[in-house]
């Protein structure tokens, strides 16, 4: 028994750590993006999408998000817009149905403030992505709000009339605001 316990003690020591899962309460979330349109903000959510999230504010070095995007669930007030945007100048969502967004690393920035790096994969083109948000944990149950720049041209997004920045600017703001529960 004596020598049982050391070997017990260590597995434990070195066992790897994991970080807490978490389930996404996707009727209380949302994830879309707002790009200036005529010198307008064009505002569009999506309605389907699904994240795997693993988060402990004790153990960022374990922490990380895989997201995917289902592209043609885009919607706005404006079909006309959307209509376009899921066309081949585009999402092209015949050819790229989901745009893929990777977290591989956290750090915190203040007491409930941190920001994400990873990678973006949209429209053939994978892409860095830097994400701060805010989260606040009660209990169980956690909101993150966040957002992140991104310049659509780097995805190929927008080709021939739509390359430029005139109707429709480069910069598109990603925003999310994500409401889920620990597993």
């Amino acid at each position: 028994m004596r020598r049982l316990i050391p070997a017990m003690l260590a597995l434990l020591v070195s066992a790897p750590a994991s970080a807490a899962h978490w389930n996404v309460d996707y009727s209380g979330s949302k994830l879309g993006f707002t790009v200036q349109w005529s010198k307008e903000p064009f505002t569009a959510s999506f309605k389907s999408w699904k994240a795997a999230i693993d988060f402990d504010t004790a153990d960022l070095a374990h922490a990380k998000a895989d997201v995917i995007i289902d592209l043609a669930s885009e919607a706005s007030d404006e079909a006309d817009f959307d209509d376009g945007l899921k066309g081949a100048q585009g999402f092209a969502v015949q050819q790229f149905p989901a745009a893929h967004f990777t977290a591989t690393s956290f750090v915190r920035k203040s007491a409930n403030s941190y920001v994400a790096t990873g990678t973006l994969a949209l429209h053939g083109m994978t892409r860095p992505v830097v994400l701060p948000f805010t989260l606040t944990i009660a209990g169980n149950r956690a909101r993150m709000a966040g957002h992140a720049t991104l310049i659509r041209t780097d995805f190929a997004l927008g080709q021939g009339m739509w390359a430029g920045t005139d109707p429709v600017a480069h910069e598109v703001t990603v925003t999310i605001d994500l409401v889920a529960t620990k597993n």
